[in-house]
């Protein structure tokens, strides 16, 4: 059975855990040499690495802040090294704050836009350098983009932002062959998730009780659409933001 991504070489951001180290994971079994980025956690990058190479792929972990513009270049620089090339970016990288409109401060609002929105920007534009022939981004928003809840204002603004970027890149880069897609996932179940202690809230309740399919998300459920969206499947595709969310919105 032929791979879906054989020869080409993923960049994915923010790939330590969670949905993007599910999406590394997928897009190498299906034949993507896959670039591991992470800001913090090299041994959550490594060990997605190790998976990978377990399985017969081929991966790096490169260190790299999406929001740090100065730290970018050297991230597709090291996948050229690795790799040769780069094909698709997923742009993964991302951090939550939440917080009443009493409770923004200008910092509460730079650290999510300078990376959620400015650092995706600023990827986008380095792999579009490096693109021959055509080449592949996928954002990952979120449901808050259009639904919206109380206490996220920043947070669902910069998702918002991410949503009218993808469409203003597709028409940008569409006559170089770039495709640039979204997937806006509904809550996930992640490492940080737990963390922030979403999962054993009330609020994940409520979110399963709005929900027609009744259960939150596991990352395997964002990283399918993902090789979808960077595989051939998906060719005459661009500008499109695909909601995974169990229905919820």
């Amino acid at each position: 059975m032929s791979q879906k991504l054989a020869g080409k070489v993923a960049v994915v951001t923010g790939a330590s855990k969670g949905i993007g180290a599910s999406i590394a994971r997928h897009l190498a079994a299906e034949g993507a040499a896959v670039v591991v980025n992470y800001s913090s956690s090299r041994e959550g990058a490594e060990k997605v690495v190790g998976d990978i190479v377990a399985k017969g792929g081929r991966a790096v972990a490169v260190k790299a802040s999406i929001a740090e513009p100065k730290e970018i270049p050297g991230l597709f620089a090291e996948a050229r090294k690795a790799f040769g090339k780069v094909d698709i970016l997923v742009n993964n990288a991302g951090i939550y704050e939440f917080g009443a409109l009493g409770e923004i401060t200008p910092e509460h609002f730079h650290r999510q836009f300078n990376l959620n929105v400015l650092g995706l920007i600023l990827a986008t534009q380095e792999a579009a350098k490096q693109f021959e022939g055509g080449g592949n981004v996928i954002n990952v928003s979120s449901v808050v983009a259009h639904a919206t809840p109380p206490g996220t204002a920043v947070y669902s603004a910069t998702k918002a932002a991410v949503d009218a970027v993808t469409n203003v890149l597709a028409k940008e880069l569409g006559p170089q062959k770039i495709r640039v897609n979204s997937i806006n996932p509904g809550m996930v179940e992640t490492e940080g998730a737990h963390t922030a202690g979403i999962i054993e809230s009330d609020f994940r309740k409520q979110i399963e009780s709005q929900t027609p399919l009744g259960r939150i998300g596991q990352p395997q459920d964002i990283a399918t659409a993902a090789v979808f969206l960077a595989s051939d499947d998906s060719s005459w595709m661009t500008g499109e933001t695909i909601t995974i969310s169990g229905g919820f919105r």
